[in-house]
């Protein structure tokens, strides 16, 4: 049934089976960019103002040629912030400093969502929800961190320093952080990473007793804890909703949500640690209430692992979706980590699984560095192959259902033409598509080839369309904010 799907979804995109560069005109192709311990971006505490900029234009223009249309971006790795904030302090990631704003002065925030917007992809701010203290050993801590003005609202828990779940005024905060964020910035979405309850230490119990007696209203221990995360997650996406009701709320788990061991609707999996039982993060419940827009787990195992199938999980979480966004994580920083992760075709052979399933949307990568190397090829692979030619990001009609007028269309002299839009509502783009002959002129049946990023008039040049366009007929469609297209207009 899955082969035939497949068969199906290559004939409605107006290409025959078999044509290496079909992709789907639909599909969400993002990268987690993280700033945490300088994995990503920026690769050191010592760049200036002026190579942090160079270095995040060459990420997003290396992830534009690969065909990816999102970034997802770390801003807020450890209870501090890459932007200016009256909550919380700079982060030592980006000026070595807790603290210490970049000099001379500039919004590493406002600038890396202008990049990237510029370029027609999508930017989604990433928090990590709980974390505070990345390293209590050589962490750098400015005098006004939350943990030296409230250090009540903190537990020690290995290595690190937490926001105590347990405790109302830490959700209060967090919602604070997350709302200024979304009045502020022009960002497309708000994500929120695994770390919700820290992964266990073997031999350790996480020290919150104290606040289970104060707070447990009879509940289990587990149970509470369950519920410390089900309150911040409602929190977040009524505050979300309540300003920008179109911004879209997305989480990034761990890639079991319980073994079936453990649970009947459980994966047939033998996780060691799960979001549910370990973690207390109950995705299925966001799912299911409609707290959240879409779940990206994080299935860095390969196809076949023993304990952690690939292909069980892709096909669990695309039976537990609830009729919301699904996306997977890849595990791209695991090329040349064992035999599968040395094979070519490991990833490849994820990508066309999930294009298999109708429901799931789309593909996040971790991490941004490694496509710096083409580990195994990949990022030729993607260019030039999977991602040859341009998605848009699905549209969520539980969001937004607008449909935007289509453009209109002047000639110009030679082979160009100027789109127009004449609509009242914003727009973020138009886009070409092409048509294989004798199918019905749908958004469906058609190939996407060409995006471009404008709010109101745009020159193409027809010339410069891709081979795939010869002999068949073009179309333009107006592209919103929230990638509801228009109907097709013929390009004659």
């Amino acid at each position: 049934m899955k082969k035939f799907l497949a068969f199906c979804l290559i004939v409605v995109a107006g290409l025959e089976p078999g044509i290496a560069q079909y992709s789907p005109n639909y599909e969400f192709r993002g990268v987690w960019v993280a700033s945490v311990s300088n994995i990503d971006w920026p690769s050191k505490k010592t760049l200036s103002v002026a190579e942090q900029k160079e270095e995040f234009i060459r990420l997003v223009e290396m992830h534009k040629r690969n065909g990816m249309n999102a970034l997802i971006v770390q801003v807020r790795p450890a209870a501090d912030a890459l932007y200016p904030s009256a909550y919380e302090p700079w982060s030592e990631f980006l000026t070595g400093k807790q603290g210490q704003a970049p000099v001379p002065f500039y919004d590493p925030l406002a600038f890396m969502i202008g990049e990237t917007h510029k370029r027609g992809m999508e930017f989604h701010a990433w928090l990590n929800p709980y974390r505070a203290v990345f390293n209590m050993r050589n962490s750098s801590i400015a005098s006004n961190h939350l943990t030296k003005t409230h250090p009540e609202w903190f537990l020690v828990y290995g290595d690190k320093k937490y926001f105590n779940p347990g405790l109302p005024q830490v959700r209060q905060h967090t919602v604070k952080v997350v709302e200024d964020l979304v009045k502020r910035y022009d960002i497309d979405g708000i994500h929120l990473d695994d770390y919700f309850y820290p992964y266990r230490i073997a031999g350790k119990e996480f020290p919150d007793a104290k606040e289970y007696k104060r707070y447990g209203n009879g509940l289990s221990k587990d149970e509470w804890r369950r519920s410390n995360c089900d309150s911040i997650i409602y929190d977040l996406f009524t505050a979300i909703k309540a300003i920008k009701p179109k911004l879209r709320f997305g989480i990034s788990p761990f890639g079991i949500w319980r073994n079936k061991s453990q649970d009947p609707m459980g994966s047939d999996t033998k996780g060691g640690q799960t979001n549910y039982d370990d973690l207390y993060a109950d995705i299925l419940l966001w799912l299911e209430k409609g707290w959240i827009d879409y779940v990206a787990p994080q299935l860095y195992w390969e196809r076949g692992h023993k304990l952690a199938n690939y292909d069980v999980l892709l096909e669990w979480w695309n039976d537990h979706a609830y009729g919301k966004d699904l996306y997977i994580g890849h595990g791209i920083y695991r090329a040349g980590s064992n035999a599968a992760w040395r094979d070519p075709n490991e990833l490849p052979e994820q990508i066309r699984e999930l294009r298999t399933y109708p429901t799931t949307r789309g593909s996040i990568y971790f991490n941004s560095k490694v496509f710096e190397s083409n580990p195994n090829g990949w990022s030729d692979s993607l260019r030039n192959h999977y991602y040859r030619y341009p998605a848009l990001v699905p549209a969520m009609p539980w969001v937004d259902n607008t449909v935007p007028i289509q453009p209109l269309v002047e000639k110009l002299e030679g082979n160009k033409i100027k789109l127009v839009y004449k609509g009242e509502e914003k727009i973020k783009a138009f886009a070409i598509l092409v048509l294989q002959p004798g199918a019905e002129p749908q958004f469906i049946n058609t190939q996407l080839v060409q995006v471009i990023p404008t709010s109101k008039t745009a020159t193409v040049d027809l010339g410069s369309l891709p081979d795939i366009a010869t002999g068949k007929k073009i179309y333009a469609i107006t592209v919103n904010p929230n990638n509801n297209v228009s109907q097709l207009t013929e390009i004659r």
